[in-house]
C-alpha cells in the first residue's frame, strides 16, 4: 500500500510503498478514507535529532477516519464496514485516568511505549491503517469522512479546552478567541453552540479575520497591543472571561494575560512556547490558567454529534496523498482555510 511517510530528520515527508498491515489480536483493520494534517505534524518534523522521539520512519497522520475493513482475534463491538474516526491519544485503557476516559493523560503511556498514530505509531496517512483497540473507534454514521475527520483533533481539543469553562461563560460574558485556524475556527462555533457568550476573534490579517466572522465570532479584531484596548471598550472596560489561545507562542499569551478579569480563564491551546506568569501581582485574582491537551473519549462522541445536529462544521481543503506534502507547505505558509484532509 502507498503511505506519507517522515523518513529522514529535516527532510519533507515522502510517499512511499508499504506492506498492508494485517491486524492482531484486539487489534481493527481500517481502510482509510480521510487524513488530517496538523501543525503538531509540522511541529514534530521541525524537531532537531537530539529532540525528535517518534521513531523513523514515521507514517503521518494522527487525525484518521475510516471503513472498518478486518477484525482482529477477539473483536466482536465492531462490524466490517462500519464508517468511524479515530480518537488517537491511546493510552492503556486501564489506569485511573484512562478509566475516566481521558486517555490522552494515561498514567502508564510513556513507560509502556504507547504512541498516538502519526505521533510515534503509524498514522491514518496511508491506504490502510491499524487501530490498536476497538475503544478508540467512533462511529460517523452518514457525515461525510473528510468533514468528519478533523473533529478528532481539530474539533476535540477546542471541545476539551472550552468545556471546563462554560459555567463562567454566561449571558453578558466575553471570551476571545486567538488564532482564527485550524482549530480557532472551531472553537468560534463550540463556543456559539454552548454558550450565550460574545465571542470575539483575533488573528492577522483581513482574510482571517473574515473567516471568523463567517464562522461567527461576533467581532474580529488585528492580533495585536491594541486588541487588549479594544476588548476592554467592548467589555465596557471590564474584559474577557476566558481567553482561548491557540497560537500559544508568547506575544499572544502576553495579549491573553492583559485582557481578562478577576475569576476568569487563560487556556493556552497552541503548541508553542509562551506561558503566563502567576501571582498576586501578575493576574487578575482567582485567574486560572490551564494548558490542555487534546480530549477525552466521550467528549469525541460529543463532538461528534454535535456535527451530525449541523451545530458546527469543519473547513476543509482536500489533497491526493501524491499531493501531501505540498498540504505542510501551505500549512506553513499559513494559506489554508480551515483545515487539510488527505484523501488516500
Amino acid at each position: 500500500m502507498r503511505a506519507l511517510q517522515y523518513t529522514s530528520i529535516g527532510r519533507p515527508p515522502e510517499v512511499v510503498e508499504i506492506p498492508t498491515p494485517e491486524p492482531g489480536p484486539g487489534e481493527v483493520l481500517l481502510k482509510v478514507t480521510a487524513a488530517g494534517a496538523c501543525h503538531s505534524d509540522e511541529f514534530v518534523m521541525s524537531l532537531p535529532e537530539d529532540q525528535y522521539a517518534y521513531g523513523l520512519p514515521l507514517t503521518l497522520g494522527h487525525e484518521g477516519a475510516g471503513v472498518v475493513a478486518a477484525l482482529g482475534e477477539g473483536v466482536t463491538e465492531l462490524e466490517v464496514g462500519t464508517a468511524v474516526a479515530v480518537y488517537g491519544p491511546w493510552g492503556c485503557g486501564s489506569c485511573r485516568t484512562c478509566l475516566t476516559g481521558a486517555e490522552q493523560y494515561c498514567e502508564v503511556a510513556a513507560k509502556r511505549g504507547i504512541m498516538p498514530p502519526g505521533l510515534g505509531a503509524p498514522g491514518a496517512m496511508a491506504e490502510y491503517m491499524i487501530v490498536d483497540r476497538s475503544r478508540h473507534l467512533v462511529p460517523i454514521g452518514d457525515l461525510d469522512p473528510v468533514s468528519a475527520v478533523p473533529l478528532t483533533d481539530a474539533g476535540l481539543t477546542p471541545y476539551h479546552a472550552i468545556k471546563p469553562s462554560l459555567p463562567k461563560l454566561v449571558p453578558g460574558s466575553t471570551a476571545v478567541v486567538i488564532g482564527a485556524g485550524g482549530l480557532g475556527h472551531m472553537g468560534i462555533q463550540i463556543l456559539k453552540a454552548l454558550s450565550s457568550c460574545r465571542v470575539v476573534a483575533l488573528d492577522v490579517g483581513e482574510d482571517k479575520l473574515a473567516f471568523a466572522r463567517e464562522v461567527g465570532a461576533d467581532h474580529a479584531l488585528t492580533s495585536d497591543e491594541s486588541a487588549v484596548d479594544a476588548v476592554r471598550e467592548l467589555t465596557g472596560g471590564r474584559g474577557a472571561t476566558a481567553v482561548f489561545d491557540f497560537v500559544g507562542v508568547q506575544a499572544t499569551t502576553a495579549l491573553a494575560a492583559q485582557m481578562v478579569h478577576f475569576q476568569s480563564d487563560i487556556v493556552i491551546v497552541g503548541v508553542g512556547d509562551g506561558a503566563v506568569s502567576v501571582g498576586f501581582f501578575t493576574t487578575p485574582w482567582e485567574t486560572s490558567v490551564r494548558s490542555p491537551y487534546w480530549g477525552t473519549i466521550p467528549e469525541l462522541h460529543e463532538v461528534v454529534a454535535l456535527a451530525q445536529s449541523g451545530a458546527i462544521h469543519v473547513e476543509t481543503e482536500t489533497f491526493s496523498l501524491d499531493e501531501a506534502p505540498s498540504a505542510y507547505e501551505r500549512m506553513h505558509a499559513r494559506t489554508l482555510r480551515g483545515r487539510a484532509v488527505i484523501v488516500p
